[in-house]
Parts: C-alpha cells; sequence; structure tokens
C-alpha cells in the first residue's frame, strides 16, 4: 500500500511543476521587454514598431508645409527631431506604441491633429487651404489676461505671464507649475522656456495627452486607443472610445456638448486631413469622432490647462 501512494504521488509532484514552468513561461512572455534605440527603451511598447519606423521627415513636412513661411509666427522653431526626441519619454509608455501599425499611425495623427488646430494660423483662403498651417505659433500673441490666481501650491511669480505657450498651449500658473514638476523643469518661474525649446513644448504637449486630469477618469491616450472601458454615468453622458472622448479630456465644455461647434470641427477636420496625408485615410478615423453631445468629464473647465 505503501509503495502504491509513493507512485501516485509522483505524478501529482509533477503536474505541481509542470503546473509551475506555464506559469512562469506565461509571466515571461508577458513581460517581455524591448528597446529600439535611443527612441524606445524596455517597454513592452518597444516591441512594436516605433513612431519614426512610421512616421517620416517628409510626413511631418506634409503635415506642416506652411509653418516657416515668412507670415508664420515660429518660423524655424517646429522641427521633426524635436517631434521625436520628445517622444522618448512616451513612447515606452504606449504613445504612438500601442497596437498594431494602423493605431499607432492614427494616434500620431490624433495627437497632431489636436497641436495643429491648436497652433493653427490658417483661413478659408490660406495658400494650401486653412489646414495645412498648424506649427503656425509657439504661443499666444495677443493675451487678454496675465492668467494668474492665487494658488498656495504654485504662486504667481511677480512679473511673470502664464499665457498660452507650446503644442497644446499651457495656460494659467497653476497648470504651468504641474507641467513643471512632471518635466522637472522650472516652469513656473520660466514659462517662457515652452517658446524657446520646441522639444521641451512637444513633451509639455504629450504628457497632457497621456495624463488623465483625475484618478478614474481616462487620460486622452486611453480614451483613443482604446484601454479605457467607460462605466454606466459615463455611457449615459456619451462618453464613449474614440477621438470624440479626447476632446473632452482636453478641453471639457470649451469644445464639447454644445452641437457642432466651429472649434470642434476644426479639431476633427486636422486628425482627418493628417489621415490622409499619412496614408491612413479619413474612412479610419474610428467611431465616436465628435463629442457635440458628450456631458464635459469636468464641467466648467475654463482653466483646463488647453483651451
Amino acid at each position: 500500500m505503501a509503495a502504491k501512494k509513493v507512485s501516485s504521488a509522483i505524478p501529482m509532484a509533477m503536474l505541481v511543476f509542470l503546473l509551475w514552468v506555464g506559469v512562469v513561461a506565461a509571466k515571461s512572455k508577458k513581460e517581455k521587454l524591448c528597446t529600439k534605440g535611443w527612441e524606445c527603451k524596455a517597454s513592452v511598447y518597444c516591441c512594436n514598431e516605433t513612431i519614426s519606423d512610421l512616421f517620416q521627415v517628409y510626413q511631418f513636412e506634409n503635415l506642416f508645409s506652411k509653418r516657416n513661411t515668412p507670415v508664420a509666427h515660429a518660423v524655424g522653431f517646429w522641427d521633426y527631431q524635436s517631434f521625436i526626441t520628445a517622444s522618448t519619454a512616451y513612447q515606452p509608455l504606449g504613445f504612438g506604441t500601442t497596437g498594431g501599425k494602423q493605431m499607432q499611425m492614427k494616434e500620431v495623427a490624433a495627437f497632431l491633429g489636436h497641436v495643429g488646430s491648436k497652433t493653427s494660423c490658417g483661413y478659408g483662403v490660406a495658400t494650401g487651404g486653412p489646414l495645412a498651417w498648424g506649427l503656425c505659433y509657439n504661443r499666444e500673441l495677443s493675451p487678454s489676461k496675465s492668467y494668474c490666481e492665487d494658488s498656495y501650491v504654485y504662486p504667481c511669480t511677480a512679473g511673470v505671464e502664464y499665457y498660452g505657450r507650446g503644442a497644446l498651449p499651457v495656460y494659467w500658473n497653476y497648470n504651468y507649475g504641474t507641467v513643471g514638476k512632471e518635466l522637472k523643469v522650472d516652469l513656473l518661474n520660466h514659462p517662457e522656456y515652452l517658446e524657446q525649446n520646441a522639444s521641451l513644448a512637444f513633451q509639455a504637449a504629450m504628457w497632457r495627452w497621456m495624463t488623465p486630469i483625475k484618478k478614474k477618469q481616462p487620460s486622452a491616450h486611453d480614451a483613443f486607443v482604446g484601454n479605457w472601458k467607460p462605466t454606466k454615468n459615463d455611457t449615459l453622458a456619451k462618453r464613449l472610445p474614440g477621438f470624440g472622448t479626447t476632446m473632452n479630456v482636453l478641453y471639457g465644455d470649451l469644445v464639447c456638448g454644445q452641437g457642432s461647434a466651429d472649434s470642434m470641427n476644426n479639431i476633427i477636420s486636422h486628425y482627418q486631413y493628417y489621415l490622409d496625408l499619412m496614408g491612413v485615410g479619413r474612412e479610419y478615423s474610428g467611431d465616436n469622432l465628435d463629442c457635440a453631445e458628450q456631458k464635459a468629464f469636468n464641467p466648467s473647465a475654463e482653466k483646463s490647462s488647453s483651451s
């Protein structure tokens, strides 16, 4: 009888061992990390193609073809290398490296669609059309106010104005303070850095794209690539994954929940124009393209970091 017990224990031990090996192998496979040169390091997302694999200099030039014309207001400031350099901090987190090639291209187009819209000096009869003038600005030219509000954590610096600067313009002292803290740059005392360094300006915009305003809310990135799962309340508020919700995250009710507003349509038009130029095609814009009927995540968000 004792011999039989020993012999039956052997298969059981073998089974436990095999299960352990399987778990370790699965975990090892799940946690595979890749590095793609200097651009994307030590991340599962780096196992995909990098942004520069998919989106190259000539495409950047096509998207922003009028940015260095004499009438533009930031001639010589914005360039492809600054964009790629800034992205190295966020590609390992999934920016432009999530999903397959099409999703990666779409996210680049979506992000740059916001950037192009917010930095454009295009108008209806502009040469090349109104959508060809993204990255015309790197700062607000005629600020209506200093954007300074009392803040214990991020008090205004005397003589400093916190008007819009950057690729997704940053406004208000506390937003400069928050972004500066995350990027480890003293933007509270030196907000002008965002109009002096294109990589930093792109990096601040990417941080905003990748970061939720509040816990339990999505980032624009997560809302776009499908990482975010809406709650029942989100569904009732007509907030669903897609490009439309990226506008809600970034601008709230400054743009969303106001029907077919020009401000919203302009952002969508830039996104779709860039999809066409990048060879993806606007027919792949995705579901839930607008936010016309969405309720804002954070109502009356006048003090959004972008506007």
